[in-house]
């Protein structure tokens, strides 16, 4: 069958939209997958502009644009409301303190105890190695996509104005606080424990509400509590401690394709936590530099008073290892077991 020149041109015309439509197609490069995190610290904070934001650009990086990470300049919700952000979609990512929901997440609380570690890379590699052999058992974790974990190098007692050395230092004295197994520590250590946020520990300590309180070193300067703060007891391996996670909606990973969920993963897990410790090791050392520099006290607590802290330990690990159990961890003494040998290994490096 021969085609007439007429007829060609008409169906020429005729295919014409539907050739430039997929032509445009082609030509449209594919828009990325934007992720808003929620950040409550400020952006000046350290977490902000040594860890997060420096995250957020590898993601973008080594998923060459597909996957962007918008840092929103605002909380979407109160600190303790980060874990439901993201696992209700409200956020598609989020960080926070596992500390803030310490029932929920009873089963990493072995972290959080005396005397585990100072360095906080160390720990915060050793706490990744640990969820993904042993926590992701406790259904507590379902729901999200947890990125990463972190710890924060040893938290230490202060005081205003005197030494806490001995026993009888601490007896009566009252500590500002956070959770259980810091209040459980105080209480058992002869001090009156008062909960309250870090934030309210200045005025605090100012109105003599307070007599000391339980931070990291960092968090003396960072919240500025250099002058009502002034005798510190440094605990060799700490005093106590903190976890934190970082995690993404679940239904959000999972629209990403296969490829960019391991250019994540590559930066996320062991390179964040390494990033996390790495930033909390260097503000505890700098910040100890400037306290000392400033003339601040710094003590060593009496072998009575480290006996005391072992104790209190012993008892928290048996009790943790219980209810660690009823979580669904299968084995929390090889769990704890392979903490401290992985924190070993890694401290110093």
């Amino acid at each position: 069958m021969i085609m007439t020149a007429t007829v060609h041109r008409k169906l020429m015309f005729a295919l014409l939209p539907a050739l430039a439509l997929g032509l445009a197609g082609l030509a449209a490069p594919l828009q990325a997958e934007t992720l808003k995190m929620s950040n409550w610290v400020p952006t000046t904070h350290y977490l902000y502009t040594d860890v997060f934001t420096p995250w957020a650009e590898d993601v973008e990086k080594v998923t060459e644009g597909r996957v962007k990470v918008n840092i929103l300049p605002k909380a979407l919700g109160t600190p303790p409301q980060h874990w439901e952000l993201a696992r209700k979609g409200i956020a598609d990512i989020t960080w926070g303190n596992f500390t803030y929901e310490p029932d929920r997440f009873q089963s990493i609380w072995f972290a959080e105890f005396p005397s585990s570690g100072r360095d906080a890379k160390a720990q915060s590699l050793a706490l990744w190695n640990s969820y993904n052999q042993y926590l992701q058992a406790d259904k507590a974790y379902a729901g999200v996509k947890v990125l990463s974990v972190g710890m924060f190098g040893g938290g230490q007692m202060h005081h205003g104005s005197r030494d806490m050395v001995e026993l009888s230092d601490i007896a009566g004295q009252k500590f500002r606080m956070g959770g259980p197994i810091q209040q459980v520590l105080i209480e058992s250590l002869g001090g009156v424990p008062v909960s309250a946020p870090a934030t309210k520990a200045y005025e605090m300590l100012e109105s003599k509400v307070i007599d000391g309180s339980l931070h990291t070193l960092e968090s003396v300067v960072n919240f500025r509590l250099q002058d009502v703060l002034t005798h510190h007891t440094v605990f060799g391996q700490g005093l106590y401690d903190a976890t934190f996670f970082l995690i993404m909606n679940e239904k959000k990973w999972n629209r990403l394709s296969p490829e960019d969920q391991a250019a994540i993963e590559k930066v996320s897990g062991a390179a964040f936590a390494t990033r996390w410790g790495e930033a909390f090791n260097r503000q505890n050392a700098a910040a100890e530099q400037s306290l000392r520099d400033a003339g601040h006290t710094f003590s060593e607590p009496s072998p009575e008073l480290v006996a005391r802290v072992a104790e209190i330990r012993t008892q928290m690990v048996a009790d943790w290892e219980v209810a660690a159990k009823e979580k669904g961890i299968a084995d929390p003494k090889a769990l704890l077991a392979d903490f401290e040998a992985d924190y070993k290994s890694l401290e110093g490096r």
